[in-house]
């Protein structure tokens, strides 16, 4: 690369750092981002909308926040920045515009950061793997056959192949830790309510969907957190500010933590030997470090809890689509959303108010056990997901799915719609069967690094603490770098 070759050394704190120092501008800075984005680009589809102007734009008047120069992507979900598309990855909302920023948008530019670019999502954010009829599949800079995992597999792919040193993503069922598992990256999903929203619609999935980023450095992410950490005006939910800064903690001792190791997933999976390995590994290194780990059970009912959060989630959908519809002032026209979109909503506007009610109490039922665990244990450790990153167009229902999914958003039957929920629910929960819960819980969650498969591909380890509990998280991680370095873990393929 002929601008700044050193760019993929630093981290973001590390680029803002020279910016402050004047060894390099923010415009090399930007100039060194746009130049790997087209270089890298075409073979990862990671970003689908360039800002390149508006990006040079704002090196007019730059902020001195703690990131003030620094390139970034912005995921293109839940992320209101006026005068830019949100397509949500479908074809229905690819042109609609917002009028103006969103709490979170304003937040990321008050940091000084620049914004040049939105990262490929699956549409709406349903699916766990970034393949959107609308932009295409996002691939995995580790192995291109392979999925980055979703639904922030754009902003993923971007930061794993050395785009931006960091990029936003969301978190409503594993949405940051997933991709960070699969693509090597720290992946952090904070409290519920501990981070502002993303868009003017601040109730997304029951408020289980929360905002941060993915990062290469535990520091990152941590001085993230007090940019984006703190009350927003309106919200559903809201945490107060917090008392200290996240970054300065991590310059603290981490005291000695009650670990509790879990290997059985919460949902009806299986796990593979890798996977189990690689968080006993976790759970030796944890006991290296000085910490107690305790290998535990937790009783919860994962296929009912997999249909509540179905249930909760497909009448979130219908009334989102409602409101867009409202919005842009039509429906959406045949095909404009995608099969499996379509028959979530169609589930959602047929449910009874008695279903969305069992099914949030049963939600509620989980989020108590799991606030009741974390009084015995300051930390619970799981495989972050059960196996490698899927193939590219692996994950798509079958003939008898799609063919059901077609009869029933047309013409829905109650009893054959709760049987294909509840289908559907045992196998998408198999693939996700250890991230879910934190979302319900609204517990603080992260995806670390640690090791490789042995195809050379990144395992992600998952550390949650209690609600509010993001300082253990994150002393913890710290220490766990300076254990197992990742940094320097990069794909070997797209060095050029």
């Amino acid at each position: 690369m002929k601008n700044f070759p050193e760019y993929e050394s630093f981290d973001g704190l590390g680029l803002a750092g020279l910016v402050q120092r004047k060894v390099v501008s923010p415009e090399e800075l930007l100039e060194a981002a746009i130049e790997r984005i087209e270089a890298r680009n075409p073979q990862l589809n990671a970003v689908i909308y360039k800002m390149y102007d508006q990006a040079k734009e704002s090196l007019k008047d730059i902020p001195q926040g703690p990131f003030q120069g620094v390139p970034f992507l912005l995921k293109d979900l839940l992320a209101d920045y006026a005068g830019v598309p949100l397509s949500s990855g479908s074809c229905f909302t690819k042109n609609w515009i917002p009028q103006r920023d969103g709490e979170l948008v304003r937040r990321f530019k008050k940091s000084g950061l620049i914004i040049l670019g939105k990262t490929n999502v699956p549409e709406f954010g349903l699916s766990y793997v970034t393949e959107p009829e609308l932009y295409g599949p996002t691939r995995n800079p580790w192995d291109v056959s392979r999925s980055p995992g979703g639904s922030s597999g754009g902003s993923a792919a971007a930061v794993a192949a050395g785009m931006v040193p960091m990029a936003h993503g969301n978190d409503g069922g594993g949405s940051i830790r997933i991709p960070a598992s699969y693509c090597g990256l720290f992946g952090f999903k904070p409290s519920r309510g501990r981070n502002a929203s993303g868009t003017q619609v601040m109730r997304a999935w029951e408020a289980m969907v929360a905002e941060h980023v993915l990062t290469r450095s535990v520091r990152d992410s941590a001085a993230m957190m007090d940019v984006l950490a703190g009350p927003e005006v309106g919200s559903f939910v809201s945490m107060p500010a917090p008392e200290h800064s996240f970054l300065s903690c991590l310059e603290q001792p981490v005291r000695k933590l009650q670990i509790a190791l879990l290997e059985k997933p919460f949902f009806p999976a299986s796990i593979s030997f890798e996977s189990l390995s690689g968080v006993n590994r976790a759970a030796t290194l944890c006991k290296q470090l000085g910490h107690t780990v305790d290998s535990v059970s937790l009783n919860i009912n994962g296929s009912e809890v997999a249909l509540a959060y179905i249930i909760v989630l497909a009448g979130e959908m219908s009334a989102t689509l409602k409101r867009i519809s409202d919005v842009m002032g039509r429906k959406p026209k045949h095909r404009e959303i995608e099969l499996q979109t379509e028959f979530l909503v169609s589930v959602g506007a047929n449910m009874k108010s008695a279903d969305f009610s069992w099914a949030t109490d049963v939600l509620t039922d989980a989020a108590k056990h799991m606030a009741h665990f974390f009084q015995d244990y300051d930390v619970l450790m799981t495989p972050t997901m059960p196996s490698a990153p899927p193939l590219i167009g692996v994950v798509k229902p079958d003939f008898f799915e799609l063919s059901m999914m077609e009869v029933l958003s047309h013409v829905p039957i109650t009893p054959l719609l709760r049987k294909a929920m509840e289908r559907g629910a045992a196998k998408n929960f198999a693939m996700i069967p250890y991230t879910p819960i934190f979302n319900i819980s609204g517990q603080p969650a992260m995806s670390v690094p640690l090791f490789m498969d042995d195809a050379g591909l990144p395992l992600g380890i998952q550390f949650a603490a209690a609600t509010g509990a993001e300082e253990t998280l994150f002393q913890l991680a710290a220490q766990l770098e300076i254990a197992m370095p990742w940094f320097d873990n990069t794909p070997e393929g797209l060095k050029s």
